[in-house]
This record gives structure tokens, sequence and C-alpha cells, in this order.
């Protein structure tokens, strides 16, 4: 019983994903960059502003720092967002290892093996969810304005 729920539910998302074009419009750009299916873009299309804060203002911190970071001109970003969809979040993340390996001449690719090379362990467990967010941006720039990651290429497919 809870798996045919499961699949109504899921079929009602697809429908209403299929019924808004701008979706599904998301949907099929992403899917044309190398390294990104089609489940992931289909997530990444609909749950975008859940998963990074694209629209506010660079200024905004929460936490122990912000009186101090408000009082200077000091820019701190917070790295994605964990209000919205966590299914989103680590989809990104997935994203992330897969542009690692798809497309690693990228300005993106090549700053995360910079920032990364000759490190310990811990920085090698936070960089990843830095270049989620960094790429997040990106695509989010490429599906609003058509305009490609520095780099990127698209998939023999999309040809």
């Amino acid at each position: 019983m809870p798996e045919d729920q499961l699949r109504l539910v899921e079929k009602e998302r697809d429908t209403a994903d299929a019924q808004s074009l701008a979706v599904e419009q998301k949907r099929l750009d992403l899917c044309r960059l190398q390294g990104i299916g089609g489940a992931a873009s289909a997530i990444l299309a609909r749950d975008f502003c859940a998963i990074i804060l694209v629209a506010a203002p660079p200024r905004i911190v929460s936490g122990p720092d912000a009186e101090r970071l408000y009082s200077v001109t000091v820019t701190k970003c917070q790295g994605i967002s964990k209000a919205g969809n966590s299914w989103a979040r680590r989809i990104l993340i997935e994203i992330a290892w897969l542009w690692l390996k798809y497309q690693p001449q990228t300005t993106l690719a090549r700053w995360y093996t910079q920032r990364t090379k000759g490190q310990g362990a811990r920085i090698r467990r936070i960089m990843p969810i830095a270049l989620a967010r960094k790429l997040a941006v990106a695509l989010w720039r490429y599906v609003e304005t058509g305009v490609l990651p520095e780099g990127a290429r698209l998939s023999a497919k999309a040809t």
C-alpha cells in the first residue's frame, strides 16, 4: 500500500513538472551538460531555489559572527543553505563529484584541484561542499541565461 501511494505521488509530481514549461526547459538544459543525468537534473530544476541562496545579499550571515560582520565591510559566504530539500543538496554534492570526473577541464574543477592539492583530510571533506555551492551558482546562471560554466562541455547526445 505505501509503495502504491509513493508511486502515485511521484506520478503527480512528474505530471506537475511536465506541465511547467520553465522547469522542463531547465531540466533539459541541465541534461545537456556532460556528467549530469536525468534524475539529478529533474531534482535540481525543481529545487534550485531551496539549495542555494542566490538572490540574497552577500552580507547576510547568521550566527555569532553576524554582528561583527555587519559592523565592517567583510563578506562571509556560508556555503549551501540548509533550508529546503535535503535530497537536492545531496544530489548537488554528488553532481560536484561527477563534475570533477566528467568536466575536469573546467575552471571550477581546476579551482578544486588547486585548493585540495597537498591538503589534509579535513580540507578534502570540506571542499566538495564548497565546489557544490560554486557549481550551483554556475548551473543556476546556465539555466537562467544560457551561459555555460567556463570550460564546460555538452554531452555527446546533446549535439
